[in-house]
């Protein structure tokens, strides 16, 4: 890519992550395209659908989530390892409004541009998962699936404006239900702590 191509396609996607960031995955392409100062049809020749976009949003991001799996798999007991992942992808989600929906969506879809960045948050999360139950600190009666459905569905909750403030609840409502040790004392000590 030519030097003032890559600085376009840079600004671009400067200017996308902001109005993403203010409206969420239903963002305008033509509204990031008039607020970046190009056609849309040099919008559409970077970013030819909205997935692609989102994939080049969202790709540093995803990245550096799969790269924390790999830290916490190394420097954590697995059942930390595996909260501690769910958290930071949690917020994730809660800085993209509506990602979580084209994530679900494109976690079975080979043909969507998400499909790879999706497929390796999901198998991080399996394999933290799969290292905690073999620990015994993990339900043995789910998998990586089980678990990608349930981050994903606390990614919607907390995205509805009548969820977010309970965010946290609920996320430590779902740890419990998927560690074997985790105690609702385990969760009221920590809230207690974070109160204080």
């Amino acid at each position: 890519m030519r030097a003032d191509a890559r600085r376009n396609y840079s600004h671009v996607l400067a200017v996308a992550r902001d109005v993403v960031s203010e409206h969420g995955v239903n963002a305008s392409m033509r509204d990031i395209a008039r607020r970046a100062d190009v056609g849309l049809a040099t919008l559409l020749r970077h970013f030819p659908t909205r997935e692609a976009l989102f994939e080049a949003l969202l790709c540093t991001n995803l990245d550096a989530l799969t790269q924390k799996a790999d830290d916490l798999e190394t420097s954590n007991t697995p059942d930390e390892a595996l909260v501690s992942w769910f958290r930071e992808w949690l917020a994730f989600a809660q800085s993209y409004r509506g990602v979580v929906a084209l994530m679900a969506a494109a976690h079975t879809n080979p043909d969507s541009a998400l499909y790879a960045s999706c497929a390796a948050v999901h198998s991080a999360s399996a394999r933290l998962l799969l290292r905690a139950q073999a620990e015994g600190t993990a339900r043995t009666d789910m998998n990586g699936d089980d678990l990608f459905a349930l981050m994903s569905a606390l990614g919607w909750a907390v995205d509805q404006p009548s969820f977010s403030p309970r965010a946290d609840h609920l996320f430590d409502i779902i740890a419990s239900a998927i560690l074997t040790n985790r105690s609702n004392n385990d969760v009221e000590k920590r809230r207690a702590k974070s109160d204080r």
